[in-house]
């Protein structure tokens, strides 16, 4: 296959064609640290796309692949991996995919695609892009007339892959005028962030956001912060900083990184340090302020969240504040009856499942309303919330957890994890809600809409699709709940006061 920068040479396997790890911008090395991603270097001759390349620099333990192995790490990591029908027709429709991992970890390697391809006739497209302090710490107030720190490096990064895809999508049988992304938790993120930068404009032509968490997504005045306390960790072991910025490891970044959201975490319970940042010029406003504006792009979107989001951080991933002395002070800032309001919308606080539920709430469900309330003036769009729980999940405790439905999404349900969870008896019903799962994701990417009997969702009658087995609509589900956090405004807002603890 001829891309703009050169010949590669993929895979055929199973009635598929996969081509993996194919540049598509500079390594962001040496000089090109901390700057917006430049062209990929053209190469001669055939180079061979057969294997996935390295993630982004994180934590060792996130990058495990099974017993004793871990995919390789660089900073070299700017790759995109393609998946499409070996026998193909005509253009198809192009799903790129934007993985999670709390803008710390992840990697294009774990979401392959295939059931997705096979299910939806779709080309599907899935990307790297820079992590954790060298793709999401603002740096740009320590810029000089010697050394240039660029804002919004991950996010950067995902706009020159959609712009890869624009110019190179056509010759792997894709559509580039019909490209629908997608993505869940800190890409999910990075959705309702790209409908607000003006320059994605034209780069995709759907949206769907997979638990969006929206306050992700920084105030200037907390990424400044954030970057300060940072180079002042920094400060703790170089004499020169800003300097070490340049000349330190990533793992040595990776670590000054980790104090950064150990000192961020004691002062705001559940904030984390790395997101896309207002920066007023590559994202000018607030994903959420720019939607209620009706300045986001006007593409169909699809988005919702999981029913039990919190379960999965209150037992493995302990980044969100679930005690009531916790959110007490999350809520602080909050003003006292929209406080009040919130608190009476939860009979069983401070029940811990009733503490869990809040801080899904604020963080994934609430800020996704908004969302959709502003975006579904000037756009169609679709919301759901996902239900579907297996036993052994029941049991558990983790029920229809965060980042679930992409075992229906991905069809990995039938995977060696996927057949633990659904081993007590479960599996008829996985593969139901798989198959609708698809057939909807890839509907909506064929045509702008789920399929029929999933209405859309309006401010008059907010119909939500309920996924389960059964599926069903409901109406204003939580209105109690949606009316009390309309009046909140989230915790990004509430001012710095005496700085990070730690932080002299």
């Amino acid at each position: 296959m001829t891309t703009t920068d050169g010949v590669v040479e993929g895979v055929d396997h199973d009635g598929l064609h996969s081509w993996r790890g194919i540049p598509y911008a500079a390594p962001p090395m040496g000089d090109r640290r901390f700057r917006a991603p430049e062209p990929a270097t053209p190469w001669e001759g055939v180079r061979l796309a057969h294997s996935f390349r390295n993630a982004a620099p994180q934590a060792r333990r996130y990058t495990t692949i099974g017993i004793n192995k871990h995919q390789p790490v660089s900073e070299d990591c700017l790759t995109l991996n393609v998946l499409a029908p070996a026998k193909r027709s005509g253009p198809l429709p192009v799903m790129v995919f934007i993985h999670g991992g709390a803008y710390i970890l992840g990697s294009s390697l774990t979401y392959r695609g295939d059931s997705l391809v096979r299910a939806g006739g779709v080309v599907y497209v899935s990307i790297n892009y820079r992590l954790g302090t060298l793709g999401y710490l603002d740096l740009s107030q320590y810029s000089s007339d010697t050394r240039t720190f660029d804002s919004n490096l991950g996010l950067r990064d995902q706009i020159a892959a959609l712009q890869w895809v624009q110019r190179n999508i056509a010759g792997f049988g894709g559509d580039p005028g019909n490209v629908t992304i997608f993505g869940e938790s800190a890409g999910g993120n990075a959705i309702t962030t790209l409908l607000a930068v003006p320059s994605a404009a034209g780069l995709f032509h759907k949206a769907i956001a997979e638990s969006s968490a929206p306050a992700l997504t920084l105030k200037t005045e907390w990424a400044t912060q954030f970057a300060s306390t940072f180079v002042d960790i920094l400060g703790e072991t170089h004499d020169d900083p800003v300097a070490a910025l340049h000349t330190s490891t990533p793992a040595e970044l990776g670590r000054a990184g980790d104090e950064l959201s150990r000192r961020v975490s004691r002062m705001i319970p559940g904030a984390l340090p790395f997101g896309p940042t207002v920066d007023g010029e590559l994202l000018p406003i607030d994903p959420i302020e720019a939607a209620d504006r009706g300045e986001t792009h006007a593409v169909p979107l699809l988005l919702g969240s999981n029913l039990a989001e919190a379960n999965l951080f209150a037992k493995v991933f302990p980044v969100l504040p679930t005690s009531p002395s916790a959110l007490e002070r999350v809520l602080a800032g909050a003003d006292p009856d929209a406080r009040a309001a919130i608190l009476d919308s939860y009979p069983d606080y401070p029940e811990p499942e009733a503490c869990r539920q809040i801080m899904a709430d604020m963080i994934f469900w609430a800020p996704s309303v908004a969302i959709a309330d502003g975006h579904s003036a000037h756009a169609p769009t679709y919301m759901y919330r996902f239900d579907y729980s297996t036993r052994l999940l029941d049991i558990s405790g983790f029920g229809a957890t965060h980042g679930i439905e992409l075992f229906a999404v991905f069809g990995l349900f039938t995977s060696r994890v996927g057949g633990l969870l659904t081993f007590a008896g479960d599996r008829r019903s996985a593969r139901r809600v798989t198959a609708e799962m698809q057939s909807d994701w890839a509907s909506f990417a064929a045509t702008g809409a789920p399929r029929s009997g999933w209405r859309r969702y309006e401010t008059t009658t907010r119909a939500v699709k309920v996924i389960d087995d059964p599926s069903r609509i409901e109406l204003d589900p939580h209105a109690q709940r949606r009316e009390a956090w309309s009046r909140y405004r989230e915790f990004s807002e509430v001012p710095l006061g005496g700085g990070i603890p730690g932080q002299e």
